[in-house]
């Protein structure tokens, strides 16, 4: 079940926010997929699942997290540094991937990401692939944190902004400071009251958007409700809709 990993780098984004490079082989992988990691500490086993960051055909695996004060992992993963190693779950799981949204006459122009926090990995992992810019006339990712220095891989995603100029629009919001060009409320609120939408250029719809959302519970559960007021509907496999969720934790 476990194979041994390599921490090959470690960035710190804050005290708390820091991610991990680690020269494993895991196989396939699609992206949107979560690994688990695990170490022995005090003579028990601890695993926690972490969405890769990284897309699919790299040599490394690299997550995104948070070090909880009082989290049983979390704090010994941010201890760790480049030659250090830790168990990493044999093979990716997971359902939130772009396989997964309608296709066909479901599918939409219009491909939207909201995030919060650390959920922005399993987005970044995907817009890392060709999929979503063959795909979507646009995509648009609303990213949500606390402040300025929680905004992980900011650097990669003006990236992607020169990249695809036409296609992507970035969306920031932090809520407890003021910061140039972000919007200062929580993503459901920001969907509610037009600003995440006047921001991005483009509206939502239930006919020309794809939907998909991954952060804290309030958000998703706030966030899920102005989208079906507006007519938009949870994707399933039998019924294909335009909202695809998947809680953090």
């Amino acid at each position: 079940m476990w194979i041994e990993g390599k921490v090959i780098e470690r960035n710190d984004w804050s005290d708390k926010l820091f991610s991990l490079k680690i020269k494993v082989d895991i196989g396939n992988f699609i992206a949107g997929q979560f690994i688990k990691l695990s170490r022995v500490v005090n003579d028990k086993r601890i695993g926690r699942a972490y969405s890769l960051v990284n897309p699919p055909g790299t040599d490394y695996i690299e997550v995104l997290a948070v070090a909880v004060d009082d989290g049983l992992l979390s704090p010994n993963l941010q201890a760790l540094a480049s030659g250090d190693v830790i168990d990493v779950a044999t093979k990716a799981t997971g359902f939130m991937t772009l396989d997964e949204l309608p296709k066909d006459d479901h599918k939409g122009k219009h491909l939207w990401f909201l995030a919060t926090g650390t959920a922005v990995g399993p987005f970044i992992s995907m817009m890392a692939t060709a999929e979503p810019w063959r795909n979507y006339q646009k995509v648009v990712l609303v990213y949500g944190v606390r402040e300025a220095q929680d905004l992980a891989y900011l650097e990669q995603l003006r990236a992607f902004e020169i990249q695809y100029p036409s296609q992507f629009e970035l969306v920031l919001l932090v809520t407890r400071e003021p910061v140039d060009g972000a919007l200062s409320c929580r993503i459901p609120d920001g969907l509610l009251n037009g600003e995440i939408e006047a921001l991005a250029g483009i509206n939502i719809s239930a006919k020309e958007s794809q939907v998909m959302i991954c952060g804290n519970p309030g958000m998703i559960t706030d966030a899920q409700q102005v989208l079906k007021d507006r007519g938009l509907a949870k994707n399933l496999r039998r019924a294909p809709g335009q909202i695809t969720v998947e809680k953090y934790w």
